[in-house]
């Protein structure tokens, strides 16, 4: 009897499965259409746009959404450098919605004044957190007025490279003003002159939340924002990155600018927390890895990762990674795959524990 529920709970999670229709895995679209559009309803420039990347003649329209912003130090970098196009055009081929966001950068008159001052610093991350911020709106208000881009408003995702994804963290694990420091410089106080927690940028009386994040060499300011309720991140980043500290330093390895912590310290505290994540980890590798798009092999990894991470987490499959069960009278007697397949570890990013009552739980356990 029990192997007759087994095989009948196992069709039942292909079933689940096969919902995604073989998308968001692989290639299923050969070409992408793009389309640039201004997304805030304050502010008209260059540093309000961004391209929107959707599969050619897909019909789909609940499809997940990533919002990419690119790299450049907070004052250079643009959405059409080769490594967001090169992100976007992979994942809209899989069908995705893909976005790279251009965000609000310091004049080129203020560089200096940037590099040297911990308040400048932190206003140009918080704007380009409110843009990002906006521009997540922008989608949701679309989408309560027809939704043309055809998202699944379930299933938002924000990420970046270098201080795009220092903005893409930040936008989603800063969740309050009062997590913001009042000393040595009173950031609670800059952030209300901004407007706010959810920032100047526009398209007001819509969330900001987003169901992910996707850290490319990005980092966080302070590992204390990092809290039980935290959104999924997936991180890939090189050891030897100084320029946002695989551990914690100073962005740019220059001691006048704020501390950055990566890769290596977010994730024991998002394991510890429980929060889903995951991390690709680029050995005698430091911080340019992902500039040449997918002339790099290390970036082509990191997408496949980044894929591979996202897919669990989509509505299509169906999943509650918070599944709970309180018999705890029952013995674990197999852990399988979803095709059936004993393993004897418990990394695959989707496994079955069969228990010897004939009840079957479904996890998602993310790789250490």
């Amino acid at each position: 009897m029990k192997k007759i529920t087994l095989i009948v709970i196992l069709f039942y999670n292909y079933s689940c499965f096969s919902q995604c229709d073989g998308r968001y895995q692989n290639e299923v679209f050969s070409f992408v259409n793009k389309t640039t559009i201004n997304y805030s309803d304050v502010y008209s420039d260059i540093d309000h746009q961004m391209d929107i990347y959707i599969p050619d003649g897909d019909t789909y329209n609940n499809r997940p959404l990533i919002l990419f912003m690119h790299g450049g130090t907070f004052y250079a970098g643009d959405k059409s450098d080769v490594n967001c196009v090169d992100f976007c055009e992979n994942f809209a081929k899989k069908g995705y919605v893909c976005a790279s966001v251009n965000y609000r950068l310091i004049p080129v008159t203020q560089i200096l004044l940037f590099l040297t001052s911990n308040q400048v610093q932190y206003q140009a991350v918080l704007e380009a957190v409110m843009d990002t911020k906006s521009a997540i709106r922008f989608f949701r208000k679309s989408y309560e007025s027809g939704n043309i881009y055809g998202i699944d408003t379930n299933a938002i995702f924000v990420g970046g490279y270098s201080a795009g994804g220092v903005n893409a963290i930040h936008s989603a694990y800063i969740d309050n003003i009062t997590d913001l420091p009042t000393s040595p410089i009173n950031v609670q106080n800059l952030v209300s002159n901004l407007g706010g927690i959810e920032g100047d940028a526009g398209n007001y009386g819509y969330s900001s939340k987003v169901n992910g994040v996707i850290s490319f060499a990005g980092g966080i300011q302070n590992l204390d924002w990092i809290d039980i309720n935290d959104e999924p991140i997936v991180s890939i980043q090189g050891e030897d990155d100084l320029t946002i500290n695989f551990n914690c330093g100073p962005a740019t390895n220059n001691p006048a600018v704020l501390e950055l912590c990566g890769l290596n310290q977010i994730h024991p505290i998002a394991d510890n927390l429980g929060i889903i994540n995951d991390k690709l980890i680029f050995y005698n590798t430091a911080h340019s890895w992902p500039l040449a798009g997918n002339n790099s092999s290390q970036f082509t990894q990191a997408i496949d990762f980044t894929k591979d991470f996202l897919y669990p987490l989509l509505p299509c499959n169906n999943v509650n990674s918070n599944e709970k069960f309180s018999n705890n009278d029952r013995k674990i007697i197999k852990i399988t795959d979803i095709l059936g397949r004993e393993i004897i570890d418990n990394k695959n990013n989707i496994i079955l524990y069969v228990y010897d009552n004939g009840e079957i739980e479904k996890r998602i356990n993310i790789g250490k």
